[in-house]
């Protein structure tokens, strides 16, 4: 099989894959009644909105790779890391952030809903998301994996994680920083939540210690890969390939890797990570082939 079609089967089994977690996710989502039905909606308006789920796919990936296979153990964090993430992605939306209309093609939870419920969404599906992860515990030996699992949920995110990036990005807008601060932002703000993914996998398939470390470097050299693309796609893609506004790193006077480096050499850096990272990948106990061709699609994908 050459790599053309190589590349062919992998997107028909991300799509395959990507499906089946709809479904997931769908079970865990909240019933829009009662008096917060409105915040509710929107959380289900944007968690609805499609996407690739690549972070649960990753997940559930590499939780395989290590012979998992207890669903009820691994489909909650499946469903809250896509939380984490989709709140993520309402927030940074809003006016005082990024101000975009669009997201997967779609107008945002603060058009559609206002910003004040948009704000509400997005803190409602963070605490929903540790909620819906807490199904995991199932008063067993389990229980041990499970809350080393939701250690590692809480923290990537977090104030260390995501949100430490999101933070230096914000204050950081506008001003000229050295490639150091713009990795921290990277490695933080996108690269977190792949390694989170991943990390979560392994532990709750009872991976040995020394790959978790490994599997984080890989977490987040792909991760810097990832977010090298997006800067390199919002600045030579189109708002219909993408399914958001293209150009507004540009717009909002961001530091973006293509802003520093230039055009080519992030194609060369973000090419030379995601060797780095499946050189690593290599030297894990676990295999999982489409694993490894999927950790390839994130980092050159074209949309």
């Amino acid at each position: 099989m050459n790599n053309k079609e190589t590349t062919k089967q992998t997107r028909e089994m991300i799509k395959e894959r990507a499906a089946r977690i709809e479904q997931i996710i769908a079970r865990f989502l909240p019933e829009e009644t009662g008096y917060q039905r409105t915040v509710l909606s929107a959380m289900n308006y944007t968690m609805n909105a499609g996407g690739k789920r690549l972070r649960p796919m990753l997940m559930e990936e590499t939780f395989k790779m290590y012979g998992g296979e207890d669903r009820d153990l691994i489909e909650p964090f499946m469903a809250a890391i896509e939380m984490i993430h989709t709140y993520s992605l309402i927030h940074d939306d809003l006016p005082a952030l990024d101000n975009d209309d669009y997201r997967r093609g779609r107008k945002t939870a603060h058009v559609v809903y206002g910003e004040a419920m948009a704000i509400l969404a997005g803190d409602a599906l963070l605490n929903y998301a540790f909620e819906t992860a807490a199904k995991a515990f199932q008063g067993n030996e389990k229980d041990i994996q499970t809350a080393k699992a939701m250690q590692v949920l809480t923290r990537k995110p977090g104030i260390y994680g995501m949100i430490g990036g999101q933070t230096a990005d914000v204050e950081l807008e506008g001003q000229t920083i050295d490639m150091d601060t713009l990795l921290f932002i990277h490695e933080n703000k996108t690269a977190a939540l792949i390694e989170c993914a991943m990390l979560i996998g392994a532990i709750l398939a009872g991976a040995p210690e020394p790959d978790l470390a490994v599997i984080e470097q890989i977490g987040s050299k792909v991760g810097l890969a990832f977010q090298i693309q997006d800067d390199i796609l919002d600045k030579t893609s189109t708002t219909e390939e993408l399914g958001k506004p293209v150009g507004s790193d540009e717009k909002n006077a961001k530091n973006t890797y293509v802003s520093i480096k230039g055009l080519d050499q992030a194609r060369i850096d973000q090419e030379r990570l995601t060797r780095e990272a499946i050189d690593l990948f290599g030297q894990l106990g676990g295999q999982n082939t489409f694993l490894k061709e999927l950790l390839l699609s994130l980092t050159n994908r074209t949309h």
